[in-house]
């Protein structure tokens, strides 16, 4: 079994900003993608921001340039920088991990931003 645990969210002004962290733990060597979702009523989760096993990085683009992730693979973690944040960001963040053909899903941290 792999445990997902998120942590970092809160309140914040807007133009502030938070960050995120996330560490998978449990029956895991090395996760192959691990990223950053946020619910959409009426569908599925959407990808804030990710990263693959090799690097490379995707993100939505209503965070582009002000949002950044990043991961250390030996330990599990994935981290989400997010500056100049705006009301329009308030959300749930949920962090995904992929093992093998698994994807594995933390229970969220809740983000804020309001004055």
């Amino acid at each position: 079994q792999v445990q997902v645990v998120e942590s970092g969210g809160g309140l914040v002004q807007p133009g502030g900003s938070l960050n995120l962290s996330c560490t998978a733990s449990g029956a895991i060597i090395r996760a192959n993608s691990m990223g950053w979702y946020r619910p959409v009523p009426g569908k599925q989760r959407e990808l804030v921001a990710a990263v693959t096993g090799d690097g490379r990085t995707h993100y939505a683009d209503s965070v582009w340039g002000r949002f950044t992730i990043s991961r250390d693979g030996a330990k599990n973690q994935v981290f989400l920088q997010m500056h100049r944040l705006s009301p329009e960001d308030t959300d749930w963040y949920y962090c995904m991990t992929k093992v093998g053909m698994y994807d594995y899903w933390g229970q969220g941290t809740q983000v804020t931003v309001s004055s």
